[in-house]
């Protein structure tokens, strides 16, 4: 068959049009907006993606290295508006690591290299090796990378100090974090952790201290030079490290906060009551109203706390001495200490009583479990295994309710802090 001029052109119209179709040009100009390319860890960002074609389908991925080397990733599938633009703050993630509207949640739904999510989470390198993280973001089409872009997220802002406390030196195993030198001084925050011991805050120091709350995150058992279990623990100890963090720059001496978590809110409340003088306020995560048994190799055994060299009965703890607010937060999904918000609403209720004149509040998530703090955006497993016998722990919850909850109550945590300065 003969082909015309007029015919051939038709045809090479049309068959460029279907080539430019598939090549979907839009797509080669995907952009990735942010409206925070560098920011604080504990800051939620704001993500577009324009330059799509229309309706089309993509998929959003996150990743980042963890402190061995391991490669978290995460991803969410998208339809673009008629604009060719998905807002993750708005847009609804259709399939992936995790559905529905979440502006952050490629960032708490990243899953490990291997193995199962709700068994793990996310460790970054320690902030004083590393003072920020990474996070890539990557848009994907058809098999067709469009674009990609590197967040960096900050533990420690410029000018934070750090120094490591040591036994030998100090008299207390922990790391201290310091905002910047002004002339103000701010409240200050003592940190610990719960059953599983050793030292684990050092990232929420660092993200108070880059807000400019001085911060010691400290360790009490499980560490070198420290009891192996948390057994007989001296209250004094902890003392020295308020002590020790009120006398440092920057530190209000007359806003030094005691934040526990799990059986650490027993060693926060009992220095909230015993050392009104020194600890002017209370943050407890998953807390306990009262003192529980000490945990030795084989279970629960003997006293956890001691007084001046006395064990503390295992009794309901009083609060009538208490000087400063109260934080509590807990889930009511909480596997591993069901009662955990029956006992913070109990505090609450016991500080009614004691006709206390500060503020105190409990914040209760129905659906959140033990794994309710600390700071938001991390990816978190919800199963962990006993440091001391091995077995396997569920905390309660998912990673997408403990994940709300701490989006939810990190600004409240701020804001405590804010009103006592």
């Amino acid at each position: 068959m003969r082909l015309t001029k007029r015919v051939l052109g038709a045809l090479l119209i049309v068959v460029g049009s279907v080539v430019a179709g598939c090549g979907r040009g839009h797509r080669e100009h995907a952009v990735i907006g942010v409206d925070a390319p560098v920011s604080l860890a504990d800051r939620p960002v704001h993500l577009k993606i324009s330059g799509l074609s229309p309706h089309d389908t993509i998929e959003v991925g996150g990743a980042a290295q963890d402190y061995q080397g391991g490669r978290w990733h995460s991803q969410a599938v998208f339809r673009a508006d008629g604009h060719g633009v998905v807002d993750l703050e708005h847009a609804r993630a259709r399939s992936g690591t995790y559905t529905g509207v979440d502006g952050m949640g490629l960032f708490w739904s990243m899953v490990p290299p291997s193995g199962d999510a709700d068994d793990r989470s996310f460790v970054p390198p320690p902030p004083n090796v590393r003072a920020a993280c990474d996070v890539q973001i990557t848009v994907d089409a058809h098999g067709h990378r469009l674009a990609a872009r590197t967040l960096t997220r900050q533990w420690l802002t410029p000018g934070v100090g750090h120094q490591s406390l040591t036994l030998a030196d100090d008299k207390v195993d922990g790391d201290l974090y310091l905002p910047p030198p002004t002339r103000d001084r701010h409240p200050a925050v003592l940190l610990f952790g719960g059953s599983e011991g050793g030292n684990d805050g050092s990232f929420d120091a660092a993200l108070l201290a880059s807000h400019g709350y001085p911060a010691l995150s400290l360790a009490y058992f499980r560490d070198p030079g420290l009891p192996a279990t948390l057994q007989d623990i001296p209250l004094e100890y902890f003392a020295r490290a308020a002590r020790l963090l009120a006398a440092q720059p920057g530190a209000d001496p007359a806003h030094v906060v005691a934040r526990g978590i799990s059986r650490g809110t027993e060693a926060a409340l009992l220095l909230g009551q015993l050392y009104p003088r020194l600890i002017h306020g209370v943050i407890l995560y998953s807390p306990s109203n009262r003192v529980n048994p000490g945990l030795g190799t084989r279970g629960a055994s003997g006293a956890a706390w001691t007084w001046h060299g006395r064990p503390i009965p295992q009794k309901v703890i009083p609060l009538d001495h208490v000087d400063g607010p109260v934080l509590a937060i807990a889930g009511a999904d909480d596997r591993l200490w069901p009662e955990a918000s029956t006992w913070a609403r109990q505090i609450m209720t016991d500080l009614d009583h004691d006709h206390d004149r500060f503020p105190h509040q409990a914040l209760i998530h129905p659906r959140a479990g033990h794994g309710v703090g600390t700071f938001p955006y991390g990816a978190a497993g919800v199963v962990v295994t006993n440091p001391t016998d091995g077995r396997t722990l569920r905390l309660g919850g998912t990673r997408a309710d403990n994940a709300a909850a701490r989006a939810q109550d990190w600004p409240k945590v701020l804001a405590f802090l804010a009103a006592m300065s």
